[in-house]
C-alpha cells in the first residue's frame, strides 16, 4: 500500500466532561474515497474539521505530505459576511482562480451575482461547492454534500467527483450517494474507528459481522453486557429483518396502485368503484397553476387514497412545491379542482428544528416538561419514547441546543409522530439524518395508518417508502408513476421504448435444480402459529402500557411499575424474535412455491 498523504496518529479530543473520542489512528491515501459513517453525536463533523487541521485536538499527531492542499465543503457555509455569493465564493488569500469558480457555477446551475443576505439553502449550498471544487484540492472533505441539492444537481456533483483524481472523505445520509462513489469506510461507533477497504454498498453487511461477533463474545460477561449486546445485534438486524417484510408490502400497494394508473401516466379518475371513492383523501382533477406567464403544473388529475405515500421528485423550480401547496390546500389552482376530505387533518414535518429554542430541555419539547407524553391518544413515559427513536433516556433533561443537527431532527419527528393525524407532510425530511435514523424514519412511515407526501431528494429513501412517485420536470407535465425514485427514472430514460424483439431460439437451459417439497413440520408449525403469537404480545404490550400510563403508578407502587416496565421489555423482545422467525420462514416458503 501506498504511503498516505495524510494521517493522524493516537488522535483523542475532550468534549465536556469526558472524551468524545480517543486514540483514533486515521489515514489517507492519495486516491481513496471514504465513506465516515457514524450515529447522530458520534462526533463525525467534528472528525472531519480535526482532519482538516481547523481545530486542534488534545492528544495525537497529525502528519501531512507537504503541500497537500485540504479543502472542506461544510454542512451549512456562513455567508452572511458577504454581500454577494461571487464574493463568498473568491474569498480570501486562497481563493481559487475566477474564471474555475464561474466555469462549474455554470455547470452546476448558479447565479453567483445573488445577494447572499437573501439566498436559499440550495443556492448556499452551490456556491460552496464552486468554491471547494474550483480549488483544486489534493484532499476533499465533504459534509453532507447533498443536502439542499436537486437530483440534477446531485448527478452533476457525482459525474465530477467519479472524475476527480484526488482523495475524499465524505459525509452523508444519501445510501445510493455513497454507493456510487465509496470504495473504503470509516466507521465511528461509540468513540472507535475502524476502517475497511470496501464501499458503502458493503457496509451493512461488516457491521452486522461486528455486532454479531460483539454479541458472541459477551456471552461470556456479565447480564448487563450481555443485554448491551443483545440490543446490539437484534437493534439492527431484526429491524433489517421486519424491514424486509415492509418491502414486500411496499410492492404489493405499488402494485395495486399500478392498475390504476393509466398508460399515460394519469390516475383512471372516471371508471374507480364506489369502494375506492370512499377510501379517497384528495381528489385532483384537471389541475393547471401559472405564474405569470409560466404555466407550473399543467393539466394534472389524481386521485389519492388512504394509505398512499406519495412522493415528489424533479430539480428546483420545477413546482414540487407549488403542487405540494395545490394538494393540501395553501394554493388555489387556476383551473381544475382540488377537492380534500373533510376529515383530513395534516401536520407537516420540514427544517422547524430551527424554531426549537436552545434553552429548552428534551422533554419541554416532547412532554411540556413533565415525565409524559400522549402518542396518538396512548400516555407513555417520556425515557421509553426517547428509546423508541434512537436516544440515550438520560437526554431527557439535555439542552436542544447541546444537540447535533440530527439529534434535533430526531427530536422533531419523535414530537410530530406523537400527534394524532391523518395526513403526513414531510418536507426533506431525510436532511441531517443519520443512517439507523432513516431505518427508523422507514419503519415509522410504513406503519403509519394515515396518507404520507414526500418531498425529497434521497433517491434510496423514496425507493423503500412511496407507493407513487410525481415526478416533474419543469414543464407544468407531471410524471405519475407507480413505484419510487428508480421506476421513475426507467419511465424517463424509456419514454417511447419500443416493444422488445423476441429473442432468438437459444439451446434449453438445463432444468434448475429441484426445491424441497414442504417445510418441514416444526417450521410449519411455526409458520402456521407465529402470527397469532406475535397478535398476542402486541396486547400485552398494548395492555402495559396502558396500565403505566397511570400517572400515579410510580408513586403508589413503584413495584408494580418496573415489573410492567420488564414485562414490556421482555414481550417487545419475543415479539422482534418471533417477527424475524417468521420473516425467515416466510422466505423459505416463497422459495419452495408456494
Amino acid at each position: 500500500m501506498a504511503a498516505p498523504i495524510l494521517s493522524y496518529e493516537g488522535l483523542g479530543l475532550v468534549q465536556g466532561a469526558g472524551w468524545l473520542f480517543q486514540d483514533l489512528d486515521i489515514f489517507i491515501g492519495e486516491r481513496d474515497r471514504l465513506a465516515l459513517i457514524g450515529r447522530n453525536g458520534a462526533g463525525k463533523t467534528t472528525l472531519l474539521r480535526l482532519i482538516a487541521g481547523s481545530i486542534e485536538p488534545d492528544k495525537g499527531r497529525r502528519s501531512i505530505v507537504p503541500g497537500t492542499r485540504v479543502v472542506t465543503l461544510e454542512q451549512d457555509p456562513d455567508v452572511s459576511a458577504f454581500a454577494t455569493l461571487r464574493d463568498f465564493a473568491l474569498k480570501g488569500p486562497d481563493a481559487p482562480p475566477a474564471h474555475e469558480v464561474e466555469a462549474i457555477a455554470d455547470q452546476i446551475g448558479i447565479d453567483l451575482s445573488r445577494e447572499a443576505a437573501t439566498s436559499s439553502g440550495g443556492e448556499r449550498r452551490r456556491a460552496a461547492i464552486c468554491r471547494a471544487l474550483a480549488s483544486e484540492p489534493d484532499i476533499l472533505l465533504l459534509d453532507e454534500p447533498t443536502n439542499h441539492l436537486d437530483i440534477a444537481a446531485i448527478d452533476w456533483l457525482e459525474d465530477w467527483l467519479k472524475r476527480y483524481t484526488g482523495a475524499f472523505v465524505v459525509i452523508s445520509h444519501d445510501r445510493t450517494f455513497l454507493t456510487r462513489l465509496t470504495r473504503q469506510t470509516l466507521w465511528l461507533d461509540r468513540g472507535s474507528l475502524r476502517r475497511n477497504e470496501i464501499g458503502f454498498g458493503g457496509f451493512e453487511a461488516w457491521m452486522e459481522k461486528v455486532y454479531a461477533e460483539e454479541a458472541r463474545a459477551a456471552d461470556k460477561l456479565d447480564a448487563k453486557l450481555k443485554l448491551e449486546a443483545h440490543w446490539l445485534e437484534r437493534g439492527v438486524t431484526a429491524r433489517r429483518k421486519r424491514n424486509q417484510g415492509r418491502l414486500a408490502k411496499l410492492y404489493e400497494m405499488r402494485a395495486a396502485r399500478a392498475s390504476m394508473i393509466g398508460p399515460q401516466g394519469t390516475a383512471k379518475l372516471a371508471v374507480v368503484n364506489d369502494d375506492v371513492k370512499t377510501k379517497s383523501v384528495i381528489v385532483a382533477e384537471n389541475v393547471t397553476k401559472r405564474f405569470g406567464e409560466r404555466t407550473i403544473i399543467r393539466d394534472f388529475s389524481l386521485r389519492i387514497q388512504r394509505g398512499d405515500r406519495i412522493g415528489l421528485v424533479g430539480g428546483n423550480g420545477t413546482g414540487k412545491t407549488t403542487l405540494l401547496k395545490l394538494l393540501t390546500g395553501e394554493l388555489a389552482p387556476d383551473e381544475g379542482s382540488v377537492i380534500r376530505a373533510k376529515t383530513l387533518d395534516g401536520i407537516v414535518i420540514d427544517q422547524q428544528r430551527k424554531l426549537m429554542s436552545p434553552e429548552k430541555r428534551v422533554r419541554d419539547v416532547l412532554a411540556e416538561g413533565g415525565d409524559w407524553i400522549e402518542v396518538r391518544g396512548i400516555k407513555k413515559h417520556i425515557q421509553g419514547y426517547l428509546k423508541e427513536f434512537l436516544f440515550d433516556p438520560k437526554l431527557a433533561d439535555a439542552r436542544v441546543g447541546t444537540l447535533s443537527g440530527g439529534e434535533r431532527s430526531r427530536l422533531l419527528l419523535a414530537r410530530e409522530f406523537a400527534r394524532e393525524s391523518n395526513l403526513l407532510v414531510l418536507d426533506e425530511p431525510t436532511n441531517d439524518l443519520d443512517l439507523e435514523t432513516l431505518d427508523l424514519l422507514q419503519e415509522v412511515i410504513a406503519d403509519y395508518a394515515g396518507t404520507v407526501l414526500i418531498v425529497s431528494h434521497d433517491r434510496d429513501f423514496l425507493d423503500k417508502t412511496v407507493t407513487v412517485t410525481l415526478g416533474l420536470d419543469g414543464s407544468g407535465r407531471v410524471d405519475i408513476v407507480a413505484g419510487g425514485y428508480e421506476d421513475w427514472e426507467k419511465q424517463r430514460r424509456q419514454p417511447n421504448a419500443a416493444p422488445k424483439k423476441a429473442a432468438p431460439k437459444a439451446e434449453a437451459a438445463p432444468p434448475p435444480p429441484p426445491k424441497a417439497a414442504k417445510l418441514s413440520y416444526k417450521d410449519q408449525r411455526d409458520f402456521d402459529l407465529l402470527p397469532k403469537r406475535i397478535e398476542e404480545l402486541e396486547t400485552a404490550i398494548t395492555r402495559d402500557e396502558a396500565a403505566l400510563a397511570d400517572p400515579d403508578l410510580y408513586a403508589k407502587n413503584p413495584t408494580r411499575f418496573a415489573a410492567l416496565m420488564a414485562a414490556i421489555e421482555k414481550a417487545r423482545a419475543e415479539k422482534d424474535a418471533a417477527e424475524e422467525r417468521w420473516l425467515e420462514l416466510a422466505e423459505m416458503a416463497e422459495e419452495m412455491g408456494r
